[in-house]
């Protein structure tokens, strides 16, 4: 092989190398910035979310940020109560999924599992039976489920009388520039009860939709009337 040769070889795998990069760069900036989804593994969002939904993350939501960081280029709107939202747990880094409960400068406090905002409790009235058809029969057996209605805004609560937890907790105020979340599953979620106050800045997106979701306990198979579901 001439050096002719070797050299348009060389160029080519240069410019093939440069290319892959600069996709993945653009794939992976997007997902940073833009829109990603999140794999949920866990039940602490039950019945709202169960094991193998992915939910679609707005992170244009709030904010935009610095791809790869939590650093804010530019801000038009926060989270409201009521949000399903990603965030980084202020503990350990985790990304976490949890809903928007208390907002900066609110007072609350919990008395066993029934949640008061700024002075005024929430209704718990019967959930609408649809909410909790993807959840075994068998796994609901000793749970309660609700829908609670705080500020005007109703979404579903699982509770498990039986289980040890943090379900209730004496009046708090939430500092300013950040915010208490609470998993739907109150007495199955690590959450603010446990590792505090989230920061703002530590806010990646809201969810409002499972994408897809796949059943565990049936070979990964779909659950095709979840996916594109809104969450409420």
């Amino acid at each position: 092989m001439d050096q002719k040769t070797k050299t348009k070889i060389v160029q080519f795998i240069r410019g093939w190398v440069v290319s892959l990069a600069a996709a993945i760069l653009l794939a992976t900036s997007f997902k940073s910035v833009i829109a990603d989804w999140n794999v949920v593994p866990s039940g602490s969002m039950r019945p709202t979310i169960i094991e193998g939904d992915r939910i679609f993350v707005n992170k244009l939501a709030y904010d935009l940020k610095v791809p790869y960081t939590t650093r804010h280029l530019a801000r038009w709107s926060d989270p409201v109560r009521g949000d399903i939202v990603v965030f980084y747990s202020p503990a350990d880094g985790t990304r976490l999924v949890k809903r928007v409960m208390g907002l900066p400068g609110d007072h609350l406090f919990m008395r066993r599992n029934r949640l008061f905002v700024n002075n005024q409790p929430a209704v718990y009235d019967p959930l609408d039976k649809r909410f909790i058809k993807d959840i075994p029969s068998w796994e609901r057996e000793g749970n309660l489920f609700f829908s609670e209605v705080v500020d005007g805004r109703s979404h579903p609560v699982m509770l498990t009388p039986s289980r040890p937890s943090r379900n209730s907790f004496g009046e708090i105020r939430v500092p300013d520039g950040q915010y208490f979340m609470l998993g739907d599953n109150r007495d199955g979620s690590a959450d603010s009860r446990y590792f505090g106050f989230v920061p703002r800045r530590l806010i990646v997106g809201r969810s409002r939709a499972v994408v897809l979701s796949l059943n565990y306990e049936r070979h990964y198979w779909p659950r095709w009337d979840r996916c594109f579901r809104a969450l409420p």
